[in-house]
């Protein structure tokens, strides 16, 4: 199945010509999980190769408005597009509907189903084969982080081993594969573990919002395929950061080092920086660092097929051809 996040704002505090405010796409499948929704999200939606699809689920990591006001536009726009029976689900932490009470007035009455769903650290939103799990952050009181978390997978069929034990092609093939036993027409019965190999992992996303440097996050991001930390200082601006609750790109490096993450995405950055010095205090000490840009993606593979890749650009339209004479 694929798994990809596509940033669709990666501005700190206010937006800038090339970035817009915090809102982060993660598609599984046909599924799509909308974190934060900044400013203008909706038009960067639209602007991308997504187009603005209705949205079932939105997890606000917390209540600053650069991570919360595109919401009003975007839950009005769906109305005005004829959304009625599509639900939409919104998750945060404690406060969310008294955010919702504060929006009320510029929202209005919506003709589809809203339900609001606060959570806490810890607690599990379970999604079927994967789940998403909230977790602390050091931003104030009321902050998540938030994790996609896959279910192990099944080992590798062994097709040889399946053969000797005479299972015949066909449905108990894909029973076995599934993890269970079949009966076989001579009246042996053949165990999952006969034919399959080690279990699998599933992967892992990490997705901090704003924060200091937090034990919790590198807690919660361990072993995670893909961390998108924020960055909004540079180390020179570190006491800075201290008092805003916010992280520099080399401690986001080092939070990212000690929870040994395969990728490590830096965001939210500060419109007094353009990236590549982000980029380079973080590489120094944690070298599988990016620094997205509006509408890059990148790709999570399953391990075995190789790392998470940064696609630059990777959610725009492609640009249309110009035809000459």
């Amino acid at each position: 199945m694929d798994l990809d996040v596509v940033f669709l704002g990666t501005a700190a505090s206010m937006p800038t010509a090339q970035r817009g405010p915090a809102a982060v796409l993660v598609r599984r499948g046909g599924e799509r999980l909308l974190f934060d929704c900044g400013e203008g999200t909706q038009r960067q939606l639209q602007r991308s190769a997504i187009g603005l699809p209705d949205i079932q689920d939105i997890f606000l990591t917390h209540f600053h408005a650069d991570h919360v006001l595109g919401l009003p536009g975007m839950l009005k726009t769906f109305e005005l597009r004829g959304r009625d029976e599509t639900p939409l689900t919104v998750y945060g932490p404690a406060g969310l509907r008294e955010l919702f009470k504060r929006l009320q007035p510029f929202i209005g009455r919506l003709p589809y189903p809203v339900t609001l769903v606060e959570l806490e650290p810890g607690e599990t939103v379970p999604r079927g084969d994967y789940a998403i799990e909230p977790f602390a952050v050091d931003h104030g009181r009321a902050a998540l982080g938030y994790a996609v978390v896959e279910a192990e997978r099944p080992g590798r069929f062994d097709v040889a081993a399946a053969d000797a034990l005479g299972v015949p092609s066909g449905p108990a093939r894909g029973k076995l594969q599934a993890g269970e036993e079949v009966a076989l027409a001579d009246g042996r019965t053949v165990k999952a573990e006969e034919v399959l190999g080690e279990p699998r992992p599933g992967r892992t996303l990490a997705i901090t919002g704003d924060t200091a440097p937090s034990p919790a996050v590198v807690q919660a991001a361990h072993g995670a395929d893909l961390l998108v930390h924020e960055a909004s200082f540079l180390a020179s601006e570190a006491d800075r950061a201290r008092e805003t609750s916010h992280s520099t790109a080399a401690e986001a490096a080092e939070v990212a080092r000690l929870a040994q993450v395969r990728l490590l995405a830096l965001t939210h950055v500060s419109p007094r920086y353009f990236g590549p010095e982000l980029a380079d205090e973080a590489r120094a000490v944690f070298p599988d660092t990016v620094v997205p840009r509006d509408f890059d993606l990148i790709e999570v593979p399953f391990a075995e097929r190789g790392p998470p890749k940064l696609v630059e650009r990777g959610g725009r339209p492609p640009r249309p051809m110009i035809e000459t004479e």
